[in-house]
């Protein structure tokens, strides 16, 4: 009779991958449990013992996933934003026609603003920060660079339904934008959020059209 078959140890490159893996969904843990708090606090006020005291988290875990608050919240704001990444590409892949991709992406902007704002804060402060925190810059730099690549192919699907071309190039473009979402957040924060949101929406629609000239 035949010895049965003994399972194979799993070799070194996929036990890697596994926990490689495990410690990716771990971070990813961390993060949605700390980004309550550093939207509550933002950059300055926020230290890895605050995040793990609002957390079901200890101390000791945050800082062996995270060596430092920077790491941590570079990462927190990374993710946020991959996330939010994925919403404005589902308008530009549901839109039909230029109107209904206008108007997709003015309400998403409100709504974004309305709904998540202290996470959008927290960002404009990671921002900030990076002007002096070395540390940050790496992060900061590449979270912005896929907001204005997102941008652009809001604007390039737009144009494309709209027959048109864009009218500047993409960091132009992405500057415009970025700053009338951060105008509105600022009076959102210091005063009616319902109005800021309201105005987002509307100035979003009328700017749009502004980024696209029809081709000669």
């Amino acid at each position: 009779m035949a010895a049965p078959a003994r399972a194979l140890a799993p070799s070194p490159e996929s036990s890697a991958r596994a926990l490689g893996a495990k410690q990716d969904a771990r971070r990813d843990q961390l993060a949605e449990s700390a980004l309550e708090t550093l939207g509550e606090l933002g950059y300055a006020r926020t230290s890895l013992r605050e995040i793990a005291a609002k957390s079901p988290f200890s101390h000791g875990v945050v800082h062996y996933y995270f060596a430092s608050k920077s790491e941590l919240i570079a990462y927190c704001v990374r993710y946020y934003k991959a996330r939010c990444v994925t919403r404005y590409d589902a308008i530009v892949a549901d839109s039909s026609t230029a109107e209904e991709l206008r108007a997709a992406f003015a309400a998403k902007l409100a709504e974004t603003l309305r709904d998540e704002a202290p996470m959008h804060r927290l960002w404009y402060d990671l921002r900030t920060a990076a002007y002096f925190e070395p540390d940050l810059r790496e992060a900061v730099v590449e979270i912005d660079a896929g907001l204005e690549a997102m941008i652009w192919r809001i604007i390039e699907r737009y144009a494309d339904l709209a027959r048109a071309r864009p009218s500047f190039d993409s960091p132009t473009t992405y500057a415009v934008l970025d700053g009338l979402f951060e105008s509105a957040l600022t009076q959102a924060t210091l005063g009616d959020p319902a109005a800021a949101g309201q105005r987002l929406e509307a100035s979003a629609a009328a700017v749009l059209p502004t980024l696209i000239s029809l081709h000669p």
